[in-house]
């Protein structure tokens, strides 16, 4: 039975951070029984064109999904392992924020259902959570870490580095601070500066300044071995997990399997039959709902996915992983080799340079090549 990863969309935040260009959304007041309808008939709508599936896992992103009503994250558990075939080790995924009223709400989240919770840390330093736009304190999300430990078999948590005057040394302080709290899982994001964003014109009115490269990539690396210290390694280029605590949901992303997106602004990529379908669902909350209530589902476009797209992705994906690659997964996945879709003298000046390993089948970024992926792949892929 081929497996599906499914992902759940809530639009909603408290306050839109100033760094963020995600598909969120402030509301002075939310229908939450509307919005948990729409979703709930989404997914019954994709369930029965997909057929049967066998469910790896669930994530409920966001936005911030912890804004939901526990009766909806448990209802839609119910739903998709009654909708699909659940595997014995479902994953089930929340992304929450470390805010005292969200907190009060994780053990109904387990209670219904969810088994990993992501919390959205992004910074010990209060300072910083308060240029960040964040809506809780450093205590708060030490509090929040503490009890996601407590309630969760398993606990994953983002950061934020390259922050404005942001020195190693507190870098590492902090890492270790939150570590301490939590070594299941990290998330590592660097700042930038996203068109549309509050920071944007912040950083335009040179109000703002970021770290330069090297100082940036020097408070990467330290990430790493700060993180080795507690047990946990770099799967992927912005993940480190304990050995068997990789994100299994994620990974089906970075693997280019199939997941199915429902909710505003959510995006997929489902096989049916021969073809695989890059799906998109209608961006704003309100419009979205009318639609579901319409037609049963919010999809403004559906494209097939060439064979040549196909391959351009699954090497966009794959190569930020540390496993890397395995070149006959990827001829059944995309139905070419990938030396036809890679530029040989760079894919030769990469593995010379060190930037690129390629051997038993598989090809991998090395460390080094990692730090330069961007510039790699827009070389690398035809």
């Amino acid at each position: 039975m081929q497996s599906l990863a499914l992902y759940i969309h809530w639009p909603f935040c408290l306050a839109k951070c100033p760094y963020c260009d995600f598909n969120s959304h402030v509301r002075d007041r939310i229908d939450q029984a509307r919005f948990a309808a729409a979703l709930r008939a989404e997914l019954a709508w994709e369930a029965a064109r997909l057929g049967p599936r066998r469910l790896d896992s669930i994530f409920f992103g966001g936005g911030t999904p912890s804004l939901m009503a526990p009766e909806t994250v448990a209802a839609l558990i119910a739903d998709a392992t009654r909708l699909f075939t659940p595997a014995a080790d479902l994953e089930v995924t929340l992304e929450a924020n470390p805010t005292s009223v969200e907190a009060a709400k994780l053990a109904a989240f387990r209670a219904a259902g969810v088994n990993r919770i992501s919390l959205g840390v992004q910074s010990l330093n209060p300072e910083d959570l308060h240029r960040l736009g964040r809506q809780h304190s450093a205590p708060q999300a030490i509090a929040a870490l503490d009890l996601a430990r407590r309630l969760f078999p398993r606990i994953s948590f983002d950061l934020i580095y390259a922050r404005p005057g942001q020195t190693l040394p507190a870098w590492r302080a902090e890492l270790r601070q939150a570590l301490s709290l939590a070594h299941d899982h990290l998330s590592l994001y660097q700042l930038t500066i996203e068109p549309g964003t509050g920071y944007e014109a912040l950083h335009r009115r040179g109000e703002i300044t970021l770290p330069d490269p090297d100082d940036a990539a020097a408070l990467y690396d330290a990430t790493a071995e700060e993180a080795a210290r507690f047990g946990l390694l770099p799967y992927e280029v912005s993940n480190y997990a304990r050995p068997g605590s990789e994100s299994r949901h994620n990974l089906a992303y970075w693997r280019y399997t199939d997941y199915a997106g429902i909710g505003p602004g959510a995006h997929g990529r489902v096989s049916l039959g021969d073809r695989l379908l890059a799906t998109r669902r209608h961006r704003a909350p309100e419009p979205w709902a009318e639609l579901v209530e319409r037609h049963g589902h919010g999809s403004t476009r559906e494209d097939v996915v060439t064979a040549t797209e196909r391959a351009r992705e699954a090497l966009l994906m794959g190569l930020r992983l540390s496993e890397g690659i395995a070149e006959p997964a990827f001829t059944q996945r995309t139905g070419l080799a990938l030396d036809a879709v890679t530029d040989g003298d760079i894919m030769a000046q990469a593995l010379d340079a060190g930037y690129l390993s390629r051997d038993g089948g598989r090809l991998r970024a090395t460390p080094e090549g990692r730090k330069r992926l961007d510039a790699l792949l827009a070389a690398l892929v035809l």
